[in-house]
């Protein structure tokens, strides 16, 4: 089989959840705003302060090599896509996407306020160039998981074939979350770390 259809197909059954893409979307927003807002808290500030010191020393200015780094993102891209394809087994776990988009939704409010207001320009940089690109591709595939698992939330059974179907499904957005890691590696090795650091 052609795997552009595969994931010409994916995209096709996402984007016709299109209520469901506008109710996430304003869910994001909404967080994303918070997170911004609520930065001014000071245990809030803390929190987000940690996770931006975390993304620019292991990733962004990390002596790792960026293969390694690559490797884990995708780790980490795979466990969230495991917590979104599991709201799509049953009803009750819509709750997980959601929850899962409003919380990423809000640290990247955060995040993005820190960068600016804390770090200056060399955090515009950083926000600019990779966090931002990065993270809104890879929020691309997030939105599309999500909408495939409310699709299929109210349909599935517990067989092979739906369970074969979600795993297709799973796979092909775990290749794109893959990809996106591999650019975001390329950027990382081009622009914030020696070229020795590649492997």
């Amino acid at each position: 089989m052609n795997p552009l259809y595969l994931f010409q197909d994916l995209f096709s059954r996402a984007i016709r959840q299109k209520f469901v893409l506008v109710i996430l979307f304003l869910l994001c927003l909404c967080s994303t705003v918070c997170g911004i807002v609520f930065i001014k808290t000071p245990a809030f500030f803390d929190y987000h302060l940690k996770i931006c010191d975390r993304f620019l020393d292991r990733v962004c200015y990390s002596d790792r090599s960026v293969v390694a780094i690559c490797f884990e993102r995708t780790g980490g891209c795979a466990l969230f896509l495991l917590l979104l394809a599991a709201g799509g087994l049953h009803p009750a776990a819509l709750v997980l996407p959601a929850c899962a988009v409003v919380f990423r939704a809000y640290n990247f409010g955060g995040t993005l306020a820190i960068l600016f207001s804390v770090y200056g320009f060399s955090g515009a940089i950083v926000a600019f160039v990779i966090f931002l690109p990065i993270h809104l591709l890879l929020d691309a595939l997030f939105f599309a998981a999500a909408s495939l698992s409310f699709s299929r939330a109210f349909c599935f059974r517990f067989c092979v074939s739906d369970f074969k179907e979600l795993l297709v499904d799973l796979l092909l957005l775990l290749a794109l979350g893959f990809l996106v890691c591999v650019l975001e590696a390329i950027l990382l090795g081009v622009l914030f770390h020696p070229l020795g650091n590649f492997i």
